[in-house]
């Protein structure tokens, strides 16, 4: 396993937590080319592992990387299929950012032999730690859950119309987790009071939720994308403690039942 490129925790819980956005380094020879706006790596899931740092108290392992998804985007295929076809996107080595302006200075955007050595070097060991560790969890208790951890701003007109929820849940439409899991999750959100929520909404579910979600061969996937201003300022990046300390039981009860759901099943 390459520590320079992952970190991976192993939990006992029939959960991993994948976060591959949360990555903020580039390396040199790519940030020289990089525009201004986009060295600061603006399209970061900003501090989504700190807002799950709880879940390895509830026995969940965790899989974070640590470069930015300008690198690669660790939550698309290979092969770059678009995920939502017809609608604007960013690609498996981005050249546009979320607000729709240039990842690359003029002439500084990878070749198809620079994008297919990234894959190698980065997008591969991600996804062999991840299917490592969603098979030992099977094997350990039958069934595991993957838990895509997600965040964006919450308005961004290039991507979607309006202002996105609050809470997004994921499910490839019904296709990578269980009616029961889907139930019992939209169950949690439709319960609390403080924010609002979706199921299978603008945002389905990426490349890993529905690559690996495959609840007939015991593991069920589900990605929630959250808006950031649920936890942290926007415009500045920066973590804001009372609002992360507001949603945290939200998450902690969604967790709860999927593991639940896991070792019922």
């Amino acid at each position: 396993m390459r520590t320079d490129l992952l970190d991976l925790h192993r939990g006992d819980a029939p959960l991993l937590i994948s976060i591959p956005h949360n990555g903020t380094r580039v390396p040199d020879a790519i940030a020289s080319r990089l525009t201004d706006e986009a060295r600061r790596v603006p399209d970061t899931d900003w501090h989504v592992a700190d807002l799950y740092a709880f879940a390895r108290e509830l026995g969940a392992s965790v899989l974070v990387p640590t470069h930015s998804r300008y690198v690669v985007d660790l939550n698309r295929s290979e092969d770059d299929v678009s995920l939502y076809p017809g609608q604007n996107t960013t690609g498996l080595c981005p050249v546009v950012r979320f607000d729709g302006g240039p990842v690359y200075r003029e002439g500084g955007a990878p070749d198809a032999a620079e994008i297919a050595a990234r894959v190698d070097t980065y997008w591969r060991p991600y996804h062999a730690a991840l299917a490592d560790e969603l098979a030992r969890l099977r094997a350990a208790h039958g069934r595991v859950v993957l838990w895509e951890a997600h965040s964006i701003r919450g308005t961004l007109p290039f991507l979607f119309e309006g202002r996105l929820p609050d809470l997004n849940l994921g499910t490839a439409s019904g296709a990578s987790c269980s009616p029961a899991l889907q139930a019992a999750l939209a169950g949690v959100l439709e319960s609390q009071p403080c924010y609002d929520a979706v199921v299978d909404g603008r945002f389905k579910g990426g490349h890993i939720t529905r690559h690996y979600g495959r609840p007939a061969a015991g593991v069920e996937a589900v990605q929630l994308e959250i808006s950031q201003r649920c936890y942290m300022d926007e415009a500045t990046f920066e973590w804001d403690a009372a609002r992360a300390a507001a949603l945290t039981p939200v998450l902690r009860a969604l967790l709860v039942a999927a593991i639940g759901h896991a070792r019922r099943a």
